[in-house]
């Protein structure tokens, strides 16, 4: 009787919360824009495209006429990861392109976890991709904006000019030479019990892992309650660790893709994560575009690297950029 009661309870609050909630449309939630006003250091005008559907949020700094960067984020964080490295890069000359998965930072929030499946993310990512024409662009992804993003520069080649990847994979469990690490199977088991329990704490987590408490305000600021949460509670469970998982067959189409990539392609993984260490070696053995690059480790960072060294990981991707020009 205790636990029905329990359950009940649980269900009630999240209904009640739901209707509390700024639902643009059944299912799909929309933060305030009140929660991102005075952010430390996030300055940046908002920018929206319609993209199925949804409101779809990103940064457009820099020249107009610069070479384009396109910088995706990854799980449980938003487009606020790149502000200190947008100054670096524009000052540079570069045009910098800095958007918000959905469920993500100011874009539209769907309730259900269904939503958000590995294809969804990659399709939603690639259109933006198309609305904006980017071309001849520089990709950078960390986190499951590696996974993302990655996915999008293989479907879309001819659109990319180089790549940059730090503490990132490109999971295909059809292959041998890109296996799952035991610490992240760890972060998995532990996600999961998040699942269960209906809520991860964004901000806490994120301040842990890059050392530094004032960080939790501005990665709790998308979600004002466990609601809005669909995105970041189950993105982990999406990556493909079996041949059974959605994406993974995917993924081993795009690593045929990258096995013949010519084009520039640099690592800068940390030295201080243990959910991506080592995972440089699979891209700097088998993309031809990454031999004979001048690859980093960036120390003294962790999984974040773009909190606790933007600046740095910034000038290693305009160096990596002017050592590598456009034809």
């Amino acid at each position: 009787m205790k636990t029905v009661c329990m359950v009940a309870s649980i269900l009630f609050g999240m209904l009640a919360n739901i209707a509390l909630a700024d639902e643009v449309r059944p299912g799909v939630l929309r933060t305030p824009d009140s929660r991102f006003e005075n952010l430390p250091g996030y300055d940046f005008e908002p920018h929206y495209l319609d993209i199925r559907g949804y409101r779809v949020h990103y940064l457009d700094d820099g020249p107009v006429d610069g070479e384009v960067i396109l910088l995706l984020h990854g799980e449980p964080s938003w487009s606020y990861l790149y502000r200190k490295m947008i100054p670096i890069l524009n000052a540079a000359g570069y045009r910098t392109i800095v958007p918000d998965l959905i469920g993500f930072g100011r874009s539209d929030k769907p309730i259900s976890m269904d939503v958000h499946t590995y294809l969804f993310h990659v399709d939603a990512m690639t259109e933006l991709v198309e609305q904006l024409d980017l071309q001849d662009a520089t990709f950078f992804g960390q986190d499951w904006g590696g996974l993302i993003g990655l996915r999008v520069v293989a479907e879309n080649e001819e659109r990319f000019a180089r790549v940059v990847v730090a503490n990132t994979g490109l999971s295909a469990p059809t292959n041998s030479e890109t296996p799952t690490s035991g610490a992240f199977m760890q972060w998995k088991a532990t996600n999961q019990a998040m699942v269960d329990s209906g809520n991860i704490e964004t901000g806490a987590l994120i301040a842990r892992v890059a050392q530094d408490p004032s960080l939790k305000d501005a990665y709790d600021a998308p979600f004002p309650d466990p609601t809005y949460k669909a995105g970041p509670l189950i993105m982990p469970q999406r990556v493909p660790v079996s041949i059974a998982y959605p994406g993974a067959v995917a993924n081993a189409a795009a690593w045929e893709v990258f096995r013949k990539w010519e084009k520039p392609f640099l690592t800068a993984f940390s030295d201080s994560d243990p959910i991506s260490a080592g995972g440089y070696r699979v891209f700097q053995q088998n993309i031809p575009g990454a031999q004979g690059q001048d690859h980093v480790t960036i120390e003294g960072a962790g999984h974040f690297l773009q909190e606790q060294k933007g600046e740095e990981l910034a000038e290693v991707i305009v160096r990596f950029m002017q050592a590598n020009p456009l034809p």
